[in-house]
């Protein structure tokens, strides 16, 4: 008769692996330690965020002072050419800040730092949501900022608390969505002064031939068409209309059509960009 062995194994651990689809809870929290990430980055860099806040206060000077005195002749009788500016400025300061999205993304893809986070058992959508999260932190920051320098030389909010807030957070809405613009951007040129390049040559078009600066009126009749149905526009208008009194509807679901359309158009494409990356 012979005796049977047994013999006991060391049991086997193995890295979770993560198939299907993402439990919600895991989207979220990866996508917040994705957020803390790139905010502790200007924290460590505080050059990064000095350099996001100088311009806009530039600008805001430049034009208040500068030009101020030639434009407000344009202007409505009443109208002070700092509560003119004001909402352009909101606007102008988070579509250049949109641009670091695409430039983080792809700084993070030139240094490996996307494949590490693809080699990692977190979800897909985290790399993408963290950054636009947290780009879109720091526009609340510089709109705040902003606000702050605009009232210490003379703007003021005419529309009531609850339309300061809405306008503020009109703008900021309006800048998340044109980081997922730049995300597609900056996960196709993978090189950071591409993307910087990429995500300037656009905009300054977009800015400047707008309501931001000057009343649509003053610029040559070829332009105005431009101007008129220039996305910036509408929501400028919308976020005047909010902080100064007026009729809003018309502009305001302009302007949140647009939000919506560039949101369903540039977040799956920067999704599928983010996947097809190697």
């Amino acid at each position: 008769m012979t005796a049977a062995t047994t013999t006991e194994t060391a049991p086997v651990f193995r890295a979770p692996v993560m198939k299907g689809r993402t439990p919600s809870s895991w989207v979220v929290s990866d996508a917040l330690i994705m957020t803390k990430r790139n905010l502790l980055r200007y924290i460590r860099l505080p050059n990064l965020l000095v350099f996001s806040t100088v311009q806009p206060v530039m600008f805001v000077l430049l034009f208040a002072y500068v030009f101020g005195g030639a434009i407000k002749g344009a202007l409505p009788p009443g109208v002070k050419y700092i509560d003119f500016l004001m909402p352009g400025i909101f606007i102008q300061t988070v579509i250049f800040g949109s641009v670091q999205t695409g430039v983080g993304l792809s700084d993070d893809l030139a240094k490996g730092m996307i494949d590490r986070f693809r080699s990692l058992p977190m979800a897909r959508s985290a790399v993408l949501a963290g950054r636009t999260l947290s780009d879109t932190v720091r526009n609340v920051f510089v709109v705040i900022l902003m606000t702050a320098v605009g009232s210490a030389i003379g703007f003021r909010f005419h529309g009531g608390f609850l339309g300061a807030i809405a306008g503020l957070g009109l703008a900021v809405l309006f800048g998340t969505a044109f980081s997922w613009i730049s995300a597609t951007i900056g996960m196709s040129v993978r090189d950071p002064e591409a993307a910087q390049a990429a995500g300037f040559i656009w905009i300054f078009p977009l800015v400047f031939a707008s309501s931001a600066f000057v009343p649509i009126q003053s610029m040559p009749k070829w332009l105005q068409a431009f101007a008129r149905n220039n996305p910036l526009s509408h929501t400028i208008n919308a976020i005047r209309a909010l902080t100064q009194g007026g009729p809003v509807v018309h502009a305001l679901w302009i302007s949140l059509a647009w939000i919506i359309g560039i949101l369903v158009v540039f977040v799956p494409l920067a999704v599928r960009r983010y996947r097809n990356t190697t």
